[in-house]
């Protein structure tokens, strides 16, 4: 029985001998061809990856759930790399994983067309489940696919059939946890007890400037305590069993955990533990002596032993077994749950709206009350909140002001996460970037604040364009009409960021019609965020307004007569309503005026030619009115009726004669620039180029 127990014990140790083998050569090889990639591009950030590589390996390789060949299999675990500059790190795992990434595609890193980008772009490359490169922001993204597998789970999982119980894994660096908005979702993670959230924090106490003693001193692990996370550190990341242990002890854990994990950037390089190792390439002889700290060869590039591929091989061939099962698993969860198996293929493997869910949208009409679009949102997003199910979200602390309450749901707590409105609380950034981590699991997320304060989220905001992440931005209070709160709460500059923004759509909506067709448009834009631009104040309901028209971006609401008219009034808002009186009392001097309602700019320039010209017919002076920045509107019109500074206290109406907005002023200077156009007719050319207009003086 000795004899036998030895003989145990020596090929214990034998394994375990031949398992540290496997994963040095596995290491060495990930370290390795993150630095060839690095080096073969002249750009990128070698020292995360050669520091992190080892938990990379674990978590990849024995940890993790996935299959390479269904990169969309709902049950994955996720996996975020918040320091994206990392990516050489994460485009190695992936390739040696499976998934549709070459080892052409890793030596055409940071290339023009590659589908291996400076920072990870979710919508170029296999695998990448956010886009992440601005700090702290997958921070924020992982909690929004923590919370949308919490709710998903409650809603699908039955007692014999769980078929959503996977993790989200995130890595982050010491400027991640430096940026705001990783303290806005961690805050939030802790207060709903997100238990399938893991963040791995690469503890290398590099930045950029140099070492963090200059500037972040604090207890990381204290700190998330507070927020009420589970804290675990290793004290070394290169002891791949500890690596692995504390992972696997995360699993179980009843909150979000927090790994703190000792590393070394740039790790066997000649700039280890130094700022250098951070943003530039090691250089030709460094990575020379660094494979050679690795007892590798020096002069062997883009080189995986075959016994790396077949370990990863085997890795990935474990993940399409897992997912095969699953498929199995969910084709009898349909057997049991017809209903909600199809449910679930809807949201998340078609990624399609529910049939005929335009049929609950509320009809208005000339004669409806005068509301606020504000109120009008709140009644159209809990009429479609009835029959969209995977519609999500919430405000950020300003609920009743939003009016997005959803009165056919309630709250998502850690005890109720069936809810599907959500309590931001004042966190505007992480709201807007946890949204984008929602969308990317399949889910449609709405957000809410003033107008103005979508600046606060803007990083998020713009990521989430460039990310194609579908997410609707209920943003009221949209002008200098909220009132005494003043300037510091009044949008001037808002809309014009939001038109020049790509891949987003803003949206200000005129009456209740043009509401409703914002949000038609909103959801049935699948690739992007749309930002709805809601008033306080009541407006009235135009004739001619309908909810298809919004997706033509502008469109005639009024004219004096039938014949070619003589000016153009083009609004948005609160002001097309403004316009309407204005033409009228203008028809009175004879002055044939054309109302505009241009509730989009953005659905306006996809029109074609023929259509702007039939809108905007070219020899007809146009006149923009709206109550902001005057900033891009010389692509429609000669002369502006808008804001040229800040707002100011008082009450709404007075604040509108301040500025300029009454019937009288906008009947004045129509009347006066008529007049200069007359007596300039020499020096003005009225004109259009693909039926935007242009002029060649500026009009004050």
């Amino acid at each position: 029985r000795r004899s036998f127990t030895a003989k145990l014990i020596v090929v214990n140790i034998v394994k375990k001998m031949a398992d540290s083998k496997q994963d040095e050569k596995c290491i060495t090889a990930i370290r390795c061809l993150s630095i060839d990639m690095i080096q073969k591009a002249n750009s990128g950030h070698p020292g995360m990856p050669l520091g992190m590589a080892p938990v990379a390996h674990v978590l990849f390789s024995r940890i993790m759930k996935f299959a390479s060949s269904n990169s969309n299999w709902p049950n994955r675990d996720r996996f975020v790399l918040s320091n994206g500059h990392g990516c050489a790190l994460l485009y190695t795992m992936l390739h040696l994983c499976g998934f549709n990434i070459s080892m052409a595609d890793l030596k055409d890193f940071r290339q023009l067309g590659s589908i291996t980008p400076g920072h990870p772009e979710a919508h170029e490359t296999d695998g990448v489940e956010v886009s992440t490169g601005p700090l702290g922001q997958g921070i924020a993204n992982g909690v929004g696919m923590a919370i949308a597998q919490a709710h998903s789970a409650s809603r699908f999982n039955k007692p014999d059939h769980q078929i959503l119980n996977h993790k989200v894994f995130v890595f982050c660096g010491d400027g991640c946890l430096q940026e705001g908005v990783a303290s806005e979702a961690a805050s939030l993670a802790g207060h709903l007890r997100l238990k399938d959230l893991i963040l791995i924090y690469d503890d290398n106490r590099i930045t950029i400037d140099g070492s963090t003693d200059m500037s972040f001193s604090e207890d990381v692990p204290a700190r998330f305590r507070a927020y009420g996370w589970n804290t675990l550190e290793i004290a070394d990341g290169n002891d791949v069993s500890r690596v692995e242990t504390v992972i696997r002890s995360a699993l179980d854990a009843d909150r979000p955990t927090i790994i703190s994990l000792k590393t070394i950037i740039g790790f066997g390089s000649p700039k280890a533990d130094t700022a250098g190792a951070h943003g530039s390439p090691l250089g030709v002889e460094n990575v020379r002596i660094t494979k050679k700290a690795f007892n590798t060869n020096p002069d062997a590039h883009f080189d995986v032993p075959n016994d790396v591929r077949q370990y990863y091989e085997e890795a990935s061939k474990r993940g399409t077994e897992l997912e095969q099962n699953w498929q199995k698993q969910f084709a009898d969860y349909k057997k049991a749950f017809p209903t909600e198996a199809a449910e679930f293929r809807r949201i998340f493997i078609d990624r399609s709206l529910p049939k005929n869910w335009k049929d609950c949208l509320p009809k208005y009409s000339v004669d409806s009350p005068s509301v606020a679009t504000r109120v009008t949102s709140g009644e159209v997003l809990n009429a479609l909140a009835k029959v969209i199910p995977e519609l999500i979200g919430g405000s950020a602390d300003l609920s009743p002001s939003n009016k997005t309450e959803l009165k056919c749901s309630h709250d998502f707590q850690w005890n109720s996460p069936d809810g599907r409105y959500l309590r931001y609380g004042v966190r505007e950034f992480g709201m807007a970037a946890i949204g984008n981590g929602l969308s990317a699991y399949g889910l449609i997320p709405f957000a809410a604040t003033f107008l103005n304060f979508i600046t606060y989220s803007w990083g998020a905001v713009r990521l989430g364009a460039l990310s194609q992440a579908r997410q609707i931005y209920i943003m009221t209070h949209d002008s200098i009409c909220l009132g005494e709160d003043g300037p510091t709460h009044q949008p001037i500059e808002v809309l014009p960021l939001c038109r020049a923004t790509p891949n987003l759509v803003a949206i200000r909506p005129a009456d209740c019609n043009e509401t409703v067709g914002a949000y038609i448009i909103a959801l049935e834009r699948s690739n992007g965020p749309t930002v709805l631009c809601l008033s306080r104040q009541n407006l009235p309901n135009l004739k001619a307004s309908t909810p298809e028209a919004v997706a033509k971006g502008a469109y005639v609401v009024q004219q004096t007569v039938e014949d070619k008219p003589d000016l153009v009034l083009i609004a948005s808002g609160s002001e097309v309503g403004l316009a309407c009186d204005a033409a009228a009392e203008l028809g009175q001097s004879s002055i044939n005026v054309r109302v505009v309602s241009c509730p989009s700019h953005d659905l306006f320039l996809e029109q074609s030619t023929d259509y702007r010209r039939s809108v905007l017919p070219i020899g007809v002076p146009v006149i923009s009115i709206e109550i902001s920045s005057t900033f891009g509107w010389s692509g429609f019109a000669h002369h502006h009726i808008g804001m040229r500074s800040f707002g100011a206290s008082a009450p709404a109406k007075d604040l509108l004669k301040k500025f300029g907005f009454t019937i009288n002023d906008v009947v004045t200077r129509s009347k006066q620039f008529l007049q200069d156009s007359q007596s300039l007719a020499s020096e003005l050319k009225l004109h259009s180029s693909l039926g935007v207009l242009e002029c060649q003086y500026d009009s004050i």
